[in-house]
């Protein structure tokens, strides 16, 4: 009976309330969330999942509507970027907003003559009350070219793909996406272009006549409000996501590393905001493949938002390796410093902390404080090599001087010397080799200056201005290591090593 009770009780809690058929996510890249970064600053939004920015489709609904309500303060090109995104997200199926090239109401011929509409494009979109399905096309080309005399100083990325999403039984949103490339030209500009590249098996794996790439992503995501201003989602599957605060990187997760695999979970409640993550990565690439190894990423996060005033934060990662799933990690409620220990101080944990302005319209300040493994001795003297720490400032201002749809973002980095390494090779901030934290690395900062300028809706520029200083580690002709500064992520300091 007591069991019976409890789960009329979760069906009551997961459908009494919030009745919302978009539960899947935009992707990272997409450029609403620019939009309603420029909004919150603005002022016209209440809240945003910026540290952690990948959001429901119902949830960016919501805030656009949100926007709209105050439609005599947007600007011409603002409402205009507000009903086209409205209309993008809304998902409906209508001849007059959207096109569908396998309509079972319209010939093959019509699908085809709207290809170059402004209409939300499908291949297929089914919807009824409390589930959908639509199935989208997607295709990439990508020239890139280098002014230099060298024989190929360019090169051609082209892809092909689709995107299948939805939502069933208005709680569970899925996503199943499958991109498969190829390149032509110079390997390095292709890399360029896509960064991406340089974590891609099949690119760095390189055993066939042509290059080429595929990215693959999937996800089941459950979200249910089981009481007014309360959400809790829980996600499994892969997608692209990133974590902290940053315009040009961000010192946690910057988006830019290759696509993990993860169980998530989300908690908000009034004030509160909590991310538990446990995700899994690989190793560095080697053609023996005794030498590959499945390495993992637990993260948990706090974060207190006052409406208005101010937003702060803290939050902790570990990074681990060489066995199974480790169940202390997956705790969505511990310290995972204090659980390293207990687990004798095999891996790599890192602990931050962070604060945003909200009460400044259309000026929002930032600040972040990262700190790697040795958190507690030796704090007071900076120079000293345990104390591995970085920061990052940031500043963003919209509508300077009472200029309409510009905006001006200021950032510095700072990284102090082996951060993000550790004395296991295994267990550094990456990978498949990659950064997964801010992308200049250890031992280097960085000035970052911005400017972002909507000509319309369908037009946007962006400048940028980087100043990069990096300390490299010193090697003599024959590749011996002379110099250890600090600056290579797979090299930690020798007295580490040692102990």
């Amino acid at each position: 009976m007591k069991i019976f009770r409890f789960f009329i009780l979760l069906f009551v809690l997961s459908s009494s309330f919030k009745l919302l058929a978009q539960i899947e996510n935009v992707q990272l890249q997409h450029p609403v969330y620019s939009f309603l970064k420029e909004m919150y600053v603005k002022g016209l939004v209440d809240y945003i999942k910026e540290d952690d920015p990948v959001m429901s489709r119902f949830e960016i609904i919501n805030l656009l509507k949100q926007i709209k309500s105050d439609h005599y303060l947007l600007s011409k090109t603002e409402r205009k970027l507000v009903y086209k995104y409205l209309e993008e997200f809304s998902d409906y199926l209508k001849l007059d907003n959207s096109t569908q090239l396998f309509n079972p109401d319209e010939d093959f011929v019509s699908g085809l003559s709207d290809v170059f509409s402004q209409k939300v494009k499908y291949l297929y979109g089914y919807k009824e009350e409390g589930n959908n399905i639509f199935l989208e096309g997607l295709g990439h080309f990508y020239h890139g070219q280098r002014f230099s005399p060298t024989p190929t100083n360019n090169a051609d990325l082209y892809d092909i793909g689709f995107r299948m999403r939805g939502t069933i039984f208005n709680k569970l949103g899925y996503n199943l996406t499958v991109i498969k490339g190829g390149a032509s030209g110079n390997n390095s500009i292709a890399e360029t272009i896509e960064p991406k590249l340089l974590s891609n098996y099949k690119w760095v794996e390189a055993l066939e006549n042509i290059g080429n790439y595929g990215f693959n992503y999937g996800y089941l995501k459950f979200y249910t409000s089981p009481m007014n201003k309360m959400d809790l989602s829980v996600q499994l599957g892969r997608e692209d996501i990133s974590f902290g605060y940053g315009y040009g990187s961000k010192l946690v997760l910057s988006g830019d590393n290759p696509t993990l695999d993860f169980i998530k979970f989300n908690f908000d409640y009034g004030v509160i905001h909590f991310t538990s993550l446990h995700a899994s990565t690989v190793g560095n690439f080697s053609y023996d493949i005794s030498q590959r190894y499945t390495k993992y990423f637990a993260l948990n996060r706090l974060k207190l938002s006052f409406k208005n005033l101010f937003d702060f934060g803290i939050g902790e990662t570990m990074i681990y390796s060489g066995r199974g799933i480790e169940l202390g990690y997956l705790s969505p409620l511990a310290f995972y410093k204090f659980i390293e220990m207990d687990l004798q101080d095999r891996d790599n944990g890192t602990l931050w902390m962070d604060f945003q302005t909200n009460f400044w319209r259309n000026i929002q300040l930032q600040a972040t404080f990262f700190l790697d493994e040795n958190i507690l001795s030796n704090l007071q003297d900076l120079e000293r090599y345990t104390n591995k720490t970085a920061y990052q400032l940031n500043a963003f201002w919209y509508s300077p001087l009472n200029i309409d749809d510009v905006s001006l973002i200021l950032e510095y980095t700072k990284i102090r010397p082996y951060v993000y390494t550790h004395r296991d090779p295994k267990n550094t901030y990456t990978a498949f080799g990659a950064n997964l934290g801010h992308r200049i690395g250890p031992n280097s900062d960085e000035l970052m200056f911005r400017t972002n300028y909507n000509f319309n809706d369908r037009i946007r520029f962006t400048g940028e201005f980087r100043f990069v200083r990096s300390g490299k580690n010193i090697y003599d002709d024959n590749g011996n290591l002379v110099k250890n500064v600090g600056g290579d992520i797979f090299l930690s300091h020798p007295d580490l090593v040692e102990n």
